[in-house]
C-alpha cells in the first residue's frame, strides 16, 4: 500500500482543532474520494490521507492534467489554452511592474510546459525553472528549447540569486511546505518579489459547488488556502503580502470544471458542464471580487522580505 499523510495537527499552525468540512472525489484520475478538513486556528483546509511525495505522481498521470500536457481535446481544455496566451502576456507585464525591470533573474517553480519561462526570456529575462514531472520537463525542451531542472533542486539554489521567484497554481502541491518557503526567501533578492498564486476556497464559486468545487482537485491539492491561512503561513516565514490580485478568468474555468463535475455525478462520466450557469456563477463569483481582491476564486499574493 503507498504511504499516505494523516494530520493530527494542522500544517501550518500545528493546532489540533480540525473539522471534517465534507469528502470530495478525484475526478481527474483515480475516482478516489478525500476527506477536507479545516483549522478552527487559522482556517487552513488540507486534504486528509494523501499520498506521500513519493507516491503523489501517479495521480497527475493524465491527459486531462493540462499543465503538464499540451491536449486541446475537450472545450474546457481549447478554452483554457486560449486564455493561457492571453495571460502569459499580462504575467510578463505584471512581473515587470511589480519588480520594476525590464530585465532580471528569474525562478519559475512548477514551471510546468514552460510557457511562462519562454515568454519571459522574450522579454530578455534570464529564467530558469524547476518541474518535478519528467514528462513535462520533455516537453518544455521539445515545445519551448528551455531545460528545467528537477524539483529536489529547490534545495540547493543560491541565495539573493532572483529579482522574482513565481509560484503559479503550486504551492498547494508542495509536501515539504515550510523548508519550501525558506529555500525560496533565501534565494530571493532583498528587494526581489515573490509571486504565489493559489485556490480561494472562501470565494463565491466555492461555496456555490461545495465538494464539486473544480480547485479542491485532491489530491494533487494537498492545502486549500483561505487569505488569512496564507497570511499566517507567510508570517511565520519572515514574509510580507504587499497585495492581492484576482486571476478572473479562474472564476469561469473553475466554474466550468465545477458544473462538470457535478453533473458527472448525476448523469454518469460523459456528462458536459451546464456553460449557462458556470458563466453566471463565473460572473457572480468576480462580483464579489470586484472591491475585494482577496475573495476572487483564485488569488495572486505578491510578497516581500
Amino acid at each position: 500500500m503507498p504511504e499516505k499523510i494523516h494530520y493530527t495537527h494542522c500544517p501550518i499552525c500545528n493546532a489540533t482543532a480540525l473539522t471534517k468540512i465534507f469528502t470530495v472525489k478525484d475526478y481527474t484520475v483515480s475516482g478516489e474520494k478525500f476527506d477536507i478538513i479545516e483549522c478552527s486556528n487559522c482556517s487552513l483546509r488540507f486534504t486528509q490521507d494523501v499520498p506521500d511525495a513519493q507516491n503523489i505522481q501517479a495521480y497527475y498521470k493524465s491527459e486531462n492534467y493540462i499543465s503538464h500536457t499540451n491536449t486541446s481535446k475537450g472545450f474546457i481544455n481549447r478554452l483554457y489554452k486560449q486564455v493561457r496566451k492571453r495571460t502569459l502576456r499580462q504575467k510578463t507585464k505584471f512581473i515587470k511592474k511589480i519588480t520594476g525591470l525590464k530585465q532580471g533573474n528569474l525562478l519559475d517553480v512548477g514551471a510546468g510546459t514552460g510557457d511562462f519561462l519562454a515568454a519571459m526570456r522574450k522579454e530578455n529575462w534570464q529564467v530558469t525553472g524547476l518541474e518535478p514531472d519528467a514528462d513535462a520537463r520533455k516537453l518544455a525542451k521539445e515545445k519551448n528549447d528551455i531545460q528545467l531542472a528537477e524539483a529536489a533542486n529547490i534545495y540547493a539554489l543560491p541565495e539573493n540569486q532572483f529579482d522574482a521567484i513565481t509560484l503559479w497554481h503550486v504551492l498547494e502541491h508542495v509536501h515539504d511546505l515550510h523548508t519550501y518557503l525558506e529555500k525560496l526567501k533565501a534565494a530571493l533578492k532583498e528587494n526581489g518579489r515573490l509571486i504565489i498564486a493559489v485556490p480561494n476556497y472562501t470565494a463565491k464559486d466555492a461555496s456555490v459547488y461545495k465538494e464539486h468545487w473544480a480547485a479542491y482537485d485532491v489530491p494533487r491539492h494537498l492545502y486549500h488556502f483561505s487569505p488569512q491561512a496564507m497570511k499566517i503561513l507567510l508570517t511565520q516565514h519572515g514574509l510580507e503580502i504587499l497585495n492581492y490580485k484576482p486571476m478572473w478568468f479562474d472564476s469561469f474555468y473553475v466554474s466550468l470544471l465545477s458544473s462538470k463535475y457535478k453533473r458527472i455525478d448525476v448523469k454518469g462520466e460523459k456528462a458536459k458542464s451546464n456553460l449557462f450557469s458556470a458563466v453566471l456563477n463565473g460572473i457572480r463569483s468576480n462580483g464579489k471580487a470586484i472591491q475585494k481582491p482577496r475573495q476572487c476564486s483564485s488569488v495572486i499574493y505578491v510578497i516581500k522580505k
